[in-house]
C-alpha cells in the first residue's frame, strides 16, 4: 500500500550533479521495539534517547543519468573501501522507497559512509546509517521539489523506518517516540515524533556509557529477532506490557523519578533478552561478562544510592545510563569495576544528543 502523504511532489528543478553529507546518531531504546509487521511498522511503540558520539557519516554524490533506470543504481564505499556485504540491504531499501522517491531513478548514487563505533556489535548501527542515508536523499528531494522543514524530517523518519525501524527515531535529537499510542495524539507507526514537552530537567544531558563486552558481529540480526516474535508464545503479553510501560515511562519522564526510571528501563532490557531465549530457535545473547556487569551495577546503585542503571540492545554490550551530575562517581566506578570486563577494556562515553547534523 502506498502512503500518499509521502509521495514526492512534482520535480520543479533540474540538477545534473550534487552531493549532500549528513552525520546521524544512533539511539538507545528505553521501551523496546521488538516485533514488526510486514510493512516495517512496529508491533508496539517505543521511546528512545538519541545519542551523540555514536554516529554514521554518509555522503552521497548524485549524478544525473541520460536514461531513467528501472532500478536505483549506486556504488557503496564504507570506511574508504568498496563494500559488497551491505549492498543487498540497500538494494532492498531502494526498491521499497522508490515509489516515494521516484526521482532517484534519474540518478546514479555514489555513497560513502563510515561509523564512529563498531558495526553490528549491539549498538544500533542500522539506526544511524539508514537515517543518515535517508537525510541525504531528502536533501536532494528538497532541492528538486517544494517541501518545508517539518515535512523534510517527517519523511526522512518515514523512509528511514522502511530501511530500519529504529532508524526512524534517529532523525531528531533528545527523546523520541515511535509507534501509535493513546497517550500521544500525534504518534504514528509510520514515523517518529520528538518529545519536547513534559520532560524533567533531570534528563537533560543524561549520560550513556556503552561497555563493549564483545566487538564481534551479533549472533542474530535484529531483523531475524523481530521475525521470531511472530511465533513467540509470550508475544501478546509483551506487546501489552510495552504499551503499559510507555504510559509509565511518559509519567516518569515528566516527574523525574529516577528510581522508577531505573526499574522500568532495566526491566525492559531483561524482557527483551528473555523473549529471545523463549523464541524458536532461541538465542542467549548475553555473555558471562554481561551478567557480571549487571550485578555490579545493581550492587553499586544499592550501596551508593546513585540512580545509575543499565539497558541492552539485542547483543551482549551494556549501556550504562545515569544523570550527568553523577558523572564523577559513576565514571570512577566504571573504570575501577567494569572496564576490566570489557573487550580490551573498551567502552564508549556518550550522552543525549541534539540529533543529525549536515556537514
Amino acid at each position: 500500500m502506498i502512503i500518499q502523504d509521502f509521495t514526492a511532489n512534482e520535480v520543479t528543478n533540474k540538477i545534473d550533479e550534487i552531493s549532500f553529507s549528513w552525520e546521524s546518531p544512533s539511539n538507545i531504546a528505553l521501551v523496546k521495539y521488538w516485533g514488526k509487521n510486514p510493512d516495517q511498522t512496529p508491533k508496539n511503540p517505543s521511546i528512545s534517547f538519541t545519542l551523540s558520539n555514536c554516529t554514521t557519516k554518509t555522503s552521497i554524490l548524485f549524478k544525473r543519468i541520460d536514461k531513467t533506470s528501472k532500478n536505483i543504481g549506486f556504488d557503496l564505499i564504507f570506511d574508504g573501501k568498496k563494500n559488497t556485504s551491505f549492498r543487498p540491504k540497500i538494494v532492498k531499501f531502494f526498491s521499497m522507497i522508490q515509489q516515494y522517491c521516484p526521482y532517484l531513478k534519474d540518478y546514479h548514487l555514489l555513497i560513502s559512509s563510515s561509523n564512529s563505533f563498531p558495526h553490528s556489535s549491539g549498538i544500533a548501527s542500522s539506526a544511524s546509517s539508514m537515517s543518515a542515508l535517508s537525510l541525504c536523499i531528502m536533501s536532494l528531494e528538497k532541492k528538486l521539489t517544494l517541501i518545508d522543514d517539518d515535512y523534510f524530517f517527517k519523511k526522512a523518519s518515514f523512509i528511514s523506518r522502511i530501511g530500519s525501524g529504529s532508524a526512524s527515531r534517529s532523525v531528531y535529537g533528545g527523546v523520541n517516540f515511535w509507534g501509535k499510542h493513546k497517550e500521544l495524539n500525534n504518534s504514528s507507526d509510520l514515523y517518529s515524533v520528538k518529545l519536547s514537552k513534559n520532560i524533567s530537567p533531570k534528563f537533560n544531558n543524561y549520560r550513556d556509557v556503552i561497555l563493549i563486552i564483545d566487538d564481534k558481529e551479533k549472533e542474530v540480526s535484529s531483523s531475524v529477532g523481530h521475525g521470531l516474535m511472530n511465533d513467540n508464545p509470550f508475544s501478546k503479553v509483551r506487546f501489552n506490557a510495552a504499551n503499559n510501560n510507555i504510559t509509565k515511562l511518559l509519567q516518569i519522564l515528566a516527574s523525574g523519578n529516577l528510581n522508577d526510571f531505573c526499574e522500568l528501563v532495566e526491566g525492559e532490557a531483561l524482557m527483551l533478552h528473555s523473549l529471545m531465549m523463549n523464541s524458536n530457535p532461541s538465542y542467549i545473547l548475553m555473555k558471562p561478562e554481561t551478567l557480571e556487569v549487571i550485578e555490579r551495577i545493581q550492587d553499586f546503585r544499592e550501596n551508593s544510592e546513585i540512580p545509575v542503571c543499565f539497558t541492552l540492545d539485542a547483543g551482549s554490550n551494556v549501556h550504562v545510563l545515569f544523570p550527568e551530575n553523577f558523572s564523577k562517581e559513576v565514571m570512577t566506578f566504571i573504570e575501577k569495576e567494569l572496564a576490566s570486563l570489557c573487550k580490551g577494556g573498551k567502552f564508549i562515553t556518550d550522552f543525549i544528543g541534539e540529533g543529525p547534523k549536515q556537514f
